[in-house]
């Protein structure tokens, strides 16, 4: 008789879902960012780009792409922004000449030992509430979601 009686359907409670939580934490850690670097126009992506060229200048777009996993399209519009506001240049690549590097211009560089100590401020709040070994916890989770 079990054939014939209905499944039970599933119920989602939007709430409690891993992609509203994840959206949701994700919009926190937005608006920290920009309480926390108020007065200077970059959005989280463009800050990430400028923190991988901070520990290794010159890299290519698409160096940069794989690293920040941005797609070339969105990275292209990315650095125009940066290359507008002054903190990079476009050179050609020397070994490639399809290829440009990405270059920190003298703003850009200088702009590392202030923004540094806003970005850690900005992890500190997002995760004040959380434990130091759930931080690591966190941390290995949303990389092992990421890979």
């Amino acid at each position: 008789m079990s054939a014939n009686k209905p499944q039970q359907t599933k119920r989602i409670v939007i709430g409690e879902s891993v992609g509203f939580l994840l959206a949701k934490a994700y919009q926190r850690a937005c608006l920290v960012f920009k309480e926390e670097f108020e007065g200077y126009e970059l959005t989280p992506q463009q800050f990430g780009l400028l923190g991988f060229l901070w520990q290794e200048d010159g890299l290519t777009q698409t160096e940069l792409s794989a690293r920040s996993q941005i797609d070339r399209t969105t990275m292209g519009g990315l650095i125009d922004r940066l290359e507008k506001e002054g903190l990079v240049a476009r050179y050609s690549h020397p070994e490639d000449r399809r290829a440009y590097q990405i270059c920190l211009t003298e703003v850009g560089k200088a702009l590392q030992p202030q923004l540094t100590p806003l970005a850690l401020r900005v992890q500190e709040r997002v995760v004040e509430k959380l434990e130091p070994h759930e931080v690591e916890i966190l941390r290995n989770l949303l990389e092992k979601m990421r890979s």
